[in-house]
């Protein structure tokens, strides 16, 4: 079936597809089977594709399972190729989550390669979306790394001037930037979801800075050790996985004129100690009897330092005023993680 017949029908495109967001995300969307428009009404989702530098046997295994009749394309591909986005991008309906991304820790280290994917891969991305001529909506994912430096106190919102100290950071900040600037010109209707740490993430750690908020679940409850690089005192803004897909689709449903000139949105959240979250994590292993593997305090200056360029509270009440989800509390994100990923106990 191709789709370009059925103009009623909407084309979904997901970058970071075959990342863990992008694929928890795409699952999401095939279990609804239909989006919202810009007029508000629920269409059916015609195509949706997942587009990455790689995706994995794993994540499509897990798509085709919810799939439902809905056509899925998977496309791999280089995000700074300009002429490889464009082929992700087709109508002549489309929305567009834009998840992919470096993460902190390797931006610090890859600059080139930072700019490159950050900034040049959404440039070809907004180019692609504008190239469609019907202004479509697209959702890009932000991050409270754009906060920072001396001018950043203990609680920011979406007024807070922002001042990265990261090049993660600078990069989410100039795509918030263009996103801004594309939607006041027409060629797309654009919102910015500020994310703070998303937590359970499942698999291996990486090299972001925050990987260690999900591994000090993750590793415990898998029976092994976990190397925490910062104090237990150490405070951060935090959501799960599953609340901040339901904040992908509410900011896409969001009527564009409640937007007003500046789209870009902390999320909902909350702001525990690392100490609170192994807290959650022991009260839940107590209450399945679940041996947990031991955490073991292991400072790293490196992360650290960028840890502490962070935001510890933030004020997301713009977004809340949009009809936002609020995210769920500790002990139910453990809970969640453990129904979709750990294994039963015994």
């Amino acid at each position: 079936m191709q789709t370009e017949l059925f103009p009623q029908h909407m084309n979904v495109i997901i970058t970071g597809g075959g990342g863990f967001l992008g694929s928890q995300l795409a699952k999401e969307l095939l279990r609804r089977g239909t989006i919202h428009e810009p007029g508000g009404t629920a269409v059916p989702i015609g195509e949706l594709t997942l587009f990455d530098q790689h995706i994995s046997p794993l994540v499509r295994g897990a798509v085709e399972e919810v799939r439902a009749g809905t056509a899925v394309r998977y496309l791999e591909g280089d995000i700074g190729d300009a002429a490889t986005v464009a082929s992700a991008v087709r109508g002549p309906r489309a929305t567009v989550f834009h998840l992919a991304s470096m993460v902190s820790g390797e931006c610090e280290v890859r600059f080139d390669d930072a700019m490159r994917t950050n900034l040049d891969g959404f440039r070809h991305l907004l180019e692609a979306a504008r190239a469609l001529g019907t202004r479509p909506r697209m959702v890009f994912s932000s991050s409270i790394a754009v906060f920072g430096g001396a001018v950043m106190g203990p609680m920011v919102s979406d007024a807070t001037k922002a001042t990265p100290q990261t090049t993660y950071g600078m990069t989410k900040y100039i795509g918030e930037l263009m996103i801004n600037d594309y939607s006041r010109k027409g060629f797309i209707d654009g919102r910015t979801a500020r994310l703070p740490t998303i937590i359970i993430r499942p698999g291996k750690p990486n090299t972001a800075a925050s990987s260690f908020a999900s591994g000090v679940f993750r590793e415990p409850l898998a029976g092994q050790p976990c190397d925490l690089p910062v104090d237990r005192s150490q405070r951060m803004p935090v959501l799960g996985y599953r609340d901040v897909v339901q904040c992908f689709l509410a900011l896409q449903e969001v009527p564009e004129e409640r937007l007003g000139d500046d789209r870009a949105y902390c999320l909902p959240n909350q702001n525990p100690t690392v100490a609170e979250m192994i807290a959650a994590l022991e009260a839940v292993a107590a209450g399945q009897g679940r041996a947990l593997g031991p955490i073991r305090d292991t400072p790293d200056a490196v992360i650290r330092r960028i840890v502490d360029s962070w935001p510890v509270a933030v004020d997301a009440g713009r977004a809340l005023e949009l009809g936002l989800p609020s995210g769920a509390p500790l002990e139910t994100l453990v809970r969640q993680y453990i129904e979709d990923f750990a294994p039963a106990v015994g």
